[in-house]
């Protein structure tokens, strides 16, 4: 049975997303230069940000909102891809640093990577991800 998700606030988790976002931050500024390290890596902590935003505010088991984060991460790269089909351009130069431009499939890989990272983070720190719901014992 899933376990429903329900609004909470985690103060960890939000500190955790503000960490990663000051790293993010960094790297798309000062890490401009610094090539796959910049791209790759900002796109596998960039699904592990969204993963703790989605951490800080709903209550629920980590595949599900691990899951969740790749999706996001998944849904840029397909919006991307199709507004280089459609011949869409972002004029937005911040909104362009952030969304990316170009649909690449190393981003991909990237997300994976992400999201595999959230996977370990949370079994190494004794979380449940795929342990199934024990049945209660009924009263008589």
């Amino acid at each position: 049975m899933i376990r429903a998700m329900r609004w909470r606030f985690d103060p960890l988790s939000l500190a955790w997303a503000v960490a990663l976002f000051l790293v993010l931050l960094l790297l798309a500024t000062v890490g401009a230069r610094w090539g796959w390290l910049r791209s790759f890596f900002g796109d596998v902590l960039a699904v592990v940000w969204v993963y703790f935003v989605f951490k800080t505010a709903i209550g629920a088991r980590v595949l599900p909102l691990a899951l969740a984060a790749l999706g996001v991460g998944l849904a840029v790269e397909l919006g991307q891809y199709l507004a280089a089909t459609w011949h869409l351009h972002i004029p937005n130069r911040a909104l362009r640093i952030v969304l990316g431009s170009t649909a690449d499939w190393w981003d991909v890989l990237a997300y994976t990577i992400g999201f595999a990272a959230v996977l370990a983070i949370e079994g190494l720190r004794g979380a449940a991800v795929f342990r199934a719901a024990r049945p209660r014992a009924s009263a008589p």
